[in-house]
């Protein structure tokens, strides 16, 4: 049984130490935003937050999330909020498959940098892939996120 706080609620679980924590978040505790995409780290479908780190939780064991602060696509913070404006704004998805992911990496890259470079953005979503190639917009709509929260109105 491992214990896991996920969006600041804590979860009793019932797993193998080695389960890679996507299974736990999605199927034994029911946040299903986090999505499977290729199960060896280099997609960043399955993309959340561990203590604030972008995590691949596809390839991860839930053992490692005990004790830590896991934040997903459901979670809600100042930054996540106006990037979900920004895309929406923006019309970023297409197919969405990947948004999660891309979110939660853009959250990651504005509670570190709040004003990024394009050069910025593009390092720090390079781990997430969109095969529907929305990359200008998801680079357009972090430039607005950042300017939402830097110039509030």
């Amino acid at each position: 049984m491992q214990e896991i706080t996920i969006n600041g609620k804590s979860h009793r679980v019932d797993a193998p130490d080695d389960m890679p924590l996507l299974w736990a978040i999605r199927d034994i505790v029911g946040l299903t935003g986090t999505k499977f995409g290729c199960g060896v780290s280099q997609c960043g479908a399955c993309s959340v937050l561990v203590d604030g780190n972008l995590t691949r939780s596809c390839s991860i064991p839930v053992s490692y999330a005990a004790g830590k602060e896991i934040f997903t696509i459901e979670g809600s913070s100042e930054n996540l909020e106006h990037l979900r404006e920004a895309w929406n704004d923006g019309n970023v998805p297409q197919c969405g498959y990947c948004q999660s992911g891309q979110l939660i990496a853009a959250t990651a890259l504005l509670d570190k940098n709040s004003n990024p470079t394009d050069e910025d953005i593009d390092k720090a979503m390079s781990g997430n892939i969109c095969r529907c190639g929305t990359y200008t917009r998801i680079r357009k709509a972090i430039h607005k996120a950042a300017a939402l929260k830097n110039n509030p109105s």
